[in-house]
């Protein structure tokens, strides 16, 4: 007799979703690949709020600047340019940097032994370390930034960029613990 239960379910969803596309979409649901404690989370859980949050404060923020000048004058008077100029300048700025420094980071990396599990965008992809050709690591950024260059390029290229957990401090001048287990996991799996 079958019973019902929410893991049943979870589990039924988790295979007809599978079944419709050909890649493996992201869910909360359990994986059948594996298991939630066996992986270990190598990514910060602020990739969130820097890739998606952040961005949208700093454009409400601009439009309250260019904004707030034409209502407190109530149409008493001419605003300012600078109130218009300033704003937008600053709006190309903040673009610039955050695509260089945010736009490009995945939204989870998870550590499973010999493979790393990458998700972004709805996506997920395996990542098997013997794959690694270079992990480089930013010092003196903020995010901190985990560079995995591929020998063969995967779903989100040919790099995979990330913010790695904290350090429990901000030493800026210091390379990610991740970072360092990283490179040191990829070599021994190379001299095998």
């Amino acid at each position: 007799m079958f019973r019902f239960s929410l893991s049943n379910a979870a589990a039924a969803l988790h295979e007809v979703s599978a079944k419709q596309t050909d890649e493996p979409r992201i869910s909360n649901l359990p994986s059948p690949w594996y298991r939630a404690g066996d992986m270990k989370r190598i990514s910060s859980k602020r990739t969130f709020y820097l890739k998606r949050v952040f961005p949208l404060a700093w454009v409400g923020v601009l439009a309250l600047i260019v904004v707030m000048p034409f209502v407190a004058s109530r149409g008493r008077g001419s605003v300012p340019v600078a109130f218009v100029i300033m704003p937008v300048f600053m709006s190309i700025i903040a673009f610039v940097i955050m695509k260089k420094l945010v736009f490009d980071l995945v939204d989870e990396v998870w550590d499973n032994g010999d493979e790393l599990i990458v998700k972004n965008k709805g996506w997920e992809e395996r990542v098997a370390l013997t794959n690694i050709m270079n992990v480089s690591s930013s010092v003196m950024t903020n995010p901190r930034r985990i560079t995995l260059t591929l020998r063969d390029p995967g779903r989100f290229g040919k790099e995979v960029t990330f913010t790695p957990i904290s350090d429990g401090g901000f030493l800026p001048h210091m390379r990610s613990r991740v970072a360092d287990e990283l490179v040191e996991r990829v070599d021994s799996l190379r001299r095998r």
